[in-house]
C-alpha cells in the first residue's frame, strides 16, 4: 500500500490553522489546568461534569526554562549512536529546540481548541475530550491511548471521525468521540490503588453512563488494545463491536513455516532488546519516578527513545514526529507531573512481577476488528498462516505496509478510514 510521507513542520502548522487543531495533545495536573464556565453547547451536560481548559502558568515554564538551562550532561557512551539508548548528540539538538523555537502557548491553545472536561466516577477524577459528532446520526466511539502516548496520539484521528465531512467523508460516518485520560495520565488524577485495566474498562462504562451512551463503539492502542478488549468481553450488552491495533491471537503451536519461525525470532530479540522498561515499571515505578519528575531532559530521553524504537521511523524519529509533537507529548507529562503515576499502570497491571492483574472474563464477545500496521519489520505481527482459527466474531481484518505502535498519530488517515469501513456495517 502506498506510503505515507511524514509532513514537515510548516506544513503541519498549516494544518493545524486550517483544521482548529494540532498534531499533538496535552492533559491533567496542579497548575496546569482550570475550570471553565459552560457555554452554549455544553449546557446539555450533567452539572458535575465540568468544561476544562489547559492552562500552564508562567511560572511553571519559567521553571522548565530554568531546568533546562541547567542540565548536567552524561558522557558519551562508545558505538553507534543510540545502541546504549537515547542519543546525547539528538537529545542536545532536542533540548536546544525546546529552549529557543518551541512555542508552549501555541500548542497549548491547539489543544484547548478540543472539548476537554473533567469529571468524578467513585472518587476518581477523570479528564476526557468529547467531541460532539457533526451529521445526523453520529455513533458513540470510545477511543483509550496507551503509554506512553497520553490522549496526544489520538487528536490527530479526532476530529476526522466526529467531522467526516470537512475531512473527505461521509457524514453516514459520524462519530461522538470520547477521548478519557487513564487515570495517573495527563489531567486525570491519581490513580487508586490497584487501578489496572479492568478498572478502567468499569470507570469507563461508568462515564459513558454520565454521558448518555448506552450502546457505543470503542478503539484502543497498546494498554487501551487490553481496556478495549476488556470492554468487549465484560460488557457486550453495552459495546457494538471493538476495534484494536494488530492480529488475532497467534496458534499456541510451533512454527511451521520459516515465515513463522522468522517471525517467533523476531518477537524473541523485540523481547531481549525492548522491553526492560517494563521491569523497572512494573516493579519499581517510584524509583523511576523521582528522576523523570526531576529533570525535563531525562524526560524527554524516557519518552523519545520509545517513540524511535516503537514508530515506523527506520532509526530517524523525525522522520515520524516533528520536535514539536515530541516535545508537546513530553510537556503533558511535565507539566501535569503525570510520569511518575502513569508508569505506575505496570505495576498495577502485573508486569514485571509475580503479581497478576484480574484476567479478562472470557473471550470478547462482540464483533472485533483489526488493523495490522507493519512498517516495523521487527513488530509486524504473526503471519495469517499462524493464526489457525480466526474467531467467528473476527469480522474485519485489515493490513497496512506502512505503521507502528502509534497508529493514530502515524497513519492518521488509514486508521480513520479502517474505523469507518470496519463500524458501518454495526451502526
Amino acid at each position: 500500500m502506498k506510503t505515507q510521507h511524514p509532513l514537515d513542520r510548516r506544513t503541519v502548522l498549516k494544518l493545524i490553522t486550517a483544521m482548529g487543531t494540532s498534531a499533538a495533545t496535552v492533559p491533567p495536573a496542579a497548575n496546569a489546568g482550570r475550570r471553565t464556565s459552560p457555554n452554549r453547547e455544553n449546557t446539555r451536560i450533567q452539572a458535575d461534569i465540568a468544561p476544562f481548559t489547559i492552562n500552564v502558568s508562567d511560572d511553571e515554564l519559567a521553571d522548565l526554562r530554568r531546568r533546562l538551562s541547567d542540565t548536567r550532561w552524561p558522557g558519551n557512551p562508545p558505538g553507534e549512536a543510540w545502541t546504549y539508548g537515547t542519543d546525547r548528540a539528538f537529545l542536545e539538538e532536542l533540548v536546544a529546540y525546546w529552549l529557543d523555537s518551541y512555542d508552549w502557548r501555541l500548542h497549548e491553545a491547539d489543544l484547548n481548541s478540543f472539548s476537554h472536561y473533567t469529571t468524578a466516577i467513585e472518587g476518581q477524577d477523570l479528564h476526557f475530550i468529547h467531541q460532539r459528532g457533526q451529521g445526523s446520526m453520529p455513533l458513540p466511539l470510545l477511543m483509550t491511548h496507551g503509554w506512553p502516548g497520553t490522549i496526544w496520539e489520538m487528536l490527530p484521528a479526532v476530529l476526522a471521525l466526529s467531522d467526516p465531512v470537512t475531512h473527505g467523508g461521509d457524514a453516514a460516518d459520524s462519530f461522538h468521540v470520547v477521548v478519557p485520560s487513564i487515570p495517573g495520565f495527563g489531567f486525570s488524577g491519581e490513580p487508586a490503588e490497584g487501578t489496572d485495566i479492568a478498572r478502567t474498562a468499569e470507570l469507563w462504562i461508568a462515564l459513558m453512563d454520565k454521558l448518555g451512551y448506552e450502546r457505543f463503539a470503542a478503539y484502543g492502542s497498546d494498554w487501551g488494545a487490553g481496556v478495549t478488549r476488556e470492554l468487549g468481553a465484560r460488557f457486550p450488552d453495552r459495546i457494538i463491536g471493538v476495534h484494536t491495533p494488530g492480529a488475532p491471537p497467534r496458534a499456541q503451536r510451533d512454527p511451521n513455516t520459516e515465515e513463522e519461525r522468522d517471525y517467533l525470532l523476531r518477537s524473541e530479540l523485540w523481547s531481549v532488546d525492548e522491553t526492560g522498561y517494563q521491569r523497572i515499571q512494573g516493579t519499581k515505578p517510584q524509583t523511576l519516578a523521582y528522576g523523570l519528575t526531576d529533570s525535563p531532559v531525562g524526560l524527554a530521553a524516557w519518552i523519545t527513545e520509545k517513540l524511535r524504537s516503537w514508530s515506523d521511523c527506520d532509526g530517524d524519529v523525525e522522520s515520524r514526529f516533528t520536535k514539536d509533537q515530541i516535545l508537546t507529548l513530553v510537556s503533558i507529562y511535565w507539566h501535569t507531573r503525570t510520569i511518575g503515576t502513569s508508569v505506575r499502570y505496570y505495576y498495577a497491571n502485573g508486569l514485571g512481577s509475580s503479581r497478576r492483574r484480574r484476567a479478562t472474563r472470557g473471550p470478547v464477545q462482540v464483533p472485533q476488528g483489526y488493523a495490522q500496521f507493519i512498517g516495523m519489520p521487527s513488530r509486524s505481527g504473526p503471519p495469517r498462516s499462524f493464526i489457525d482459527e480466526i474467531p467467528a466474531n473476527v469480522t474485519h481484518w485489515s493490513m497496512f505496509d506502512t505503521g507502528g505502535h502509534f497508529p493514530a498519530i502515524e497513519e492518521p488517515e488509514l486508521l480513520v478510514e479502517d474505523l469507518r469501513t470496519f463500524l458501518r456495517s454495526l451502526r
